[in-house]
């Protein structure tokens, strides 16, 4: 019989769910090339195969914020949505080239990089992509095809951001093949964190198979709402189940994330003093400060 009390219920859901899954081993790192800052250039995947869980606007807010610290930037679109293309003010349907003819390889990256109003450089995507993954399908070394592409240009960058379309295709396994480390926008909802067993089985598996050093750096909570005690709920539950290390600050839930991209901006552009600018600012103070660490 179910607990009446709806916490304790959820609590207990994502208990047995974890209880299904394999035992993740997610400790080590792979090595990295070195950056235009002297540290390892850090290849970073914002995963989750849940749509509308931030992850678009973690990879735009993150990278402006890392460029606002002096860091060397690239974030990559892999959506065929090309959300993340528009948030940061290129039109995709204007584009003649893209992520898509890199992955294929039919053009070097380099080709095809953009920069972006607030200094991040961006690899573009459009809906051709989604034609790509169709084409990955048949082709030998499929996994490791974007990691070979980023390649000749990921030595003139500090961080590289993945932002990994909302599926566990092709394309979001050549990102975690492609990266040293994962990072997981969950927004703080019932139905947000139902995938999150999934996805860490597919991380076992990229581990197992084509990356052995992929690390994950933890849940990012978002849309996250402290007053409520739901939203505190579900954040415990994931924490306990999966025993995951979670990014702080959160999040919070606001208008402004909606409002950025309609002005091709990340909110650190549009809202600079605004309390979800500063969140992700300290988040990625938080990452490069562990980064500085390791490498000393």
């Amino acid at each position: 019989m179910l607990a009446a009390n709806p916490t304790v219920r959820l609590a207990n859901w994502v208990l047995r769910a974890a209880c299904r899954r394999k035992t993740v081993n997610l400790s080590g790192r792979r090595g990295g090339r070195r950056g235009t800052m002297g540290l390892m250039t850090v290849t970073v995947a914002v995963a989750n195969q849940k749509g509308g869980v931030a992850k678009t606007t973690t990879v735009a807010s993150l990278g402006t914020a890392l460029v606002e610290l002096g860091q060397r930037v690239l974030v990559v679109d892999l959506d065929p949505q090309a959300s993340l293309t528009f948030s940061l003010g290129v039109d995709p349907e204007e584009l003649d080239l893209s992520v898509r003819e890199v992955i294929l390889g039919e053009k070097d990256a380099g080709d095809v990089i953009v920069v972006t109003d607030e200094g991040a450089h961006l690899l573009p995507a459009a809906i051709g992509l989604a034609q790509a993954e169709e084409a990955l399908l048949g082709r030998t070394g499929r996994e490791h095809r974007l990691r070979k592409a980023l390649e000749p240009v990921a030595g003139d960058y500090d961080w590289i951001l993945l932002d990994c379309p909302p599926s566990l295709g092709i394309l979001t396994v050549g990102a975690l093949t492609a990266a040293d480390q994962v990072l997981i926008p969950v927004q703080c909802e019932t139905l947000a964190h139902r995938g999150v067993g999934q996805l860490l089985d597919t991380i076992y598996d990229v581990r197992e198979f084509t990356n052995p050093g992929l690390q994950l750096i933890g849940v990012l909570p978002t849309s996250y709402d402290g007053r409520t005690k739901h939203a505190r709920a579900v954040l415990a539950a994931i924490t306990q189940a999966y025993d995951l290390d979670v990014i702080e600050p959160p999040i919070p839930k606001t208008i402004k994330f909606a409002e950025a991209p309609a002005i091709g901006r990340s909110i650190l552009g549009t809202a600079r003093s605004h309390r979800g600018a500063e969140a992700y600012r300290q988040v990625a103070a938080g990452l490069l400060r562990t980064t500085v660490d390791r490498a000393s």
